[in-house]
């Protein structure tokens, strides 16, 4: 079943929340010097790729004003691409953004892929403008009402074709690099999540690299709480465990990048990942 490959390794992306009520980290890191510090800290951890955010995408969260959300990230990401890791290649930012305006002002600043968490999809042309790596992610409704009553009829199916749809989109505008994501929790319920997790393989079938983003979502509290239907799921504090075992099964399934905020754990069961196809 393991699509795993000895000599592709499976990148690890760094969540950095300047945010003040993002699900996990909320208002740790809104303050700059504190932001840049977590910043380095990621880094540090072994991270490939430090993804910013400025607007919290949790489910039930309002849209922030694209002057805040430029105010939020923009310090961080300059102040992060002086790094010598970043500046000599070894790791690279992303900007987790729904704005065009702030994709293209974070690019500017130093970010070289763009994380498109937008429901309708639209940065395919600040990627092809600026030169920088896309991520397409597949998204069922804005983030203030995504979870009230996620519906499909074949969700991998559904899923598989919009991110073909979109990253081919891309890619006829020229853009170089994309990257596809299946957007779990993102207007899924946990029975869709697990769904999704369970066919990666064909979703990685798909010919483009994979980012996954599980790391301390809800579903993962029900399951630890009994079952993806529980109604009393483990709070974020109880969920390092599913979020690394998820990660793992990602990477067993060919999947390129996981999104986390566990860094330096998962950087290590990535080189044991990545040692073991080496011996087979």
């Amino acid at each position: 079943m393991s699509l795993y490959s000895s000599n592709v390794r499976c990148l690890v992306m760094g969540v950095l929340n300047v945010t003040p009520d993002s699900f996990f980290d909320g208002g740790r890191y809104l303050d700059h010097d504190d932001a840049i510090t977590r910043g380095v800290e990621i880094l540090d951890e072994g991270a490939d790729i430090v993804d910013i955010g400025g607007e919290s995408t949790r489910p039930g969260a309002s849209p922030v004003p694209e002057a805040e959300e430029l105010h939020r990230v923009l310090p961080v990401v300059a102040a992060l691409a002086q790094d010598d890791r970043v500046r000599d290649g070894r790791a690279r930012i992303s900007i987790d953004t729904t704005k065009p305006s702030v994709a293209r002002a974070a690019v500017a600043a130093g970010a070289s892929l763009v994380n498109d968490v937008s429901p309708s999809g639209g940065m395919a042309a600040v990627a092809a403008e600026t030169g920088a790596g896309l991520v397409v992610m597949h998204a069922q409704g804005a983030p203030d009402h995504m979870q009230d009553d996620p519906r499909y009829e074949d969700v991998v199916a559904e899923v598989s074709g919009l991110l073909r749809e979109r990253a081919e989109a891309a890619e006829g505008l020229g853009v170089a690099e994309v990257w596809v994501d299946p957007g779990i929790g993102f207007g899924k319920t946990a029975r869709h999540n697990l769904a999704l997790l369970a066919e990666l393989p064909a979703i990685v079938a798909l010919g483009w690299p994979v980012l996954v983003g599980t790391s301390r979502k809800t579903f993962l509290g029900r399951i630890a709480a009994g079952g993806p239907d529980s109604s009393s799921p483990r709070p974020t504090s109880e969920r390092f465990e599913g979020s690394l075992a998820s990660a793992v099964w990602s990477m067993t399934c060919g999947v390129r990048a996981v999104r986390v905020h566990d860094v330096r754990a998962t950087r290590d069961a990535a080189r044991l990942c990545e040692a073991a196809g080496a011996g087979r």
